[in-house]
């Protein structure tokens, strides 16, 4: 079975973006040795991504080409009238039975991108395999929180941890 993998970056406090859904932040995260923090070997065990549509808008507003076309990409939506695009699968309607037949085809692992929505719905229904967080040396304040809804009470364990340059720290979790 496909593991579903919520690969993040957070802020101290736990925000994932600003209230207006902006990544700026990042941006100011010291990176004297131009690091990609694994992402590149990241990027290819995975074929399939999910994303919220927020998340999905946000991405759009890069001003950048689509940054996973050759990944499949599904975006989950209360929106049922959605057309599909080059790049990306509009979902509405049951999302965790959908992520359930998902895990189950074959492929390679799926990246859960957010936001806090889609996170807490996933992580309530026991689908997040792994917990890839990134935490960023700064305290945004107001802002989208990792989990956006009431998670539910899950202990997790500890796999990996490393500490970066400029003082990014990873940490990687399983369900217990």
């Amino acid at each position: 079975m496909r593991k579903i993998v919520l690969y993040i970056a957070v802020s101290l406090d736990g925000k994932i973006a600003r209230s207006d859904g902006s990544i700026d932040w990042l941006d100011k995260i010291p990176n004297p040795d131009n690091l990609d923090y694994g992402y590149s070997d990241f990027y290819k065990s995975f074929d399939t991504t999910l994303q919220g549509y927020n998340t999905y808008q946000t991405i759009l507003n890069f001003d950048i080409p689509f940054p996973y076309p050759d990944k499949k990409n599904y975006v989950f939506t209360t929106k049922p009238d959605l057309e599909n695009t080059e790049y990306v699968d509009f979902v509405s309607g049951d999302i965790i039975s959908f992520i359930k037949n998902l895990k189950s085809e074959e492929g390679k692992d799926i990246w859960l991108i957010g936001g806090g929505k889609l996170n807490t719905a996933l992580f309530n229904a026991g689908l997040i395999d792994e917990f890839q967080v990134f935490v960023m040396p700064v305290v945004v304040g107001e802002g989208i929180p990792l989990f956006d809804l009431v998670p539910n009470e899950t202990m997790l364990r500890l796999i990996e941890n490393k500490a970066f340059p400029g003082g990014v720290v990873s940490l990687k979790y399983i369900k217990i």
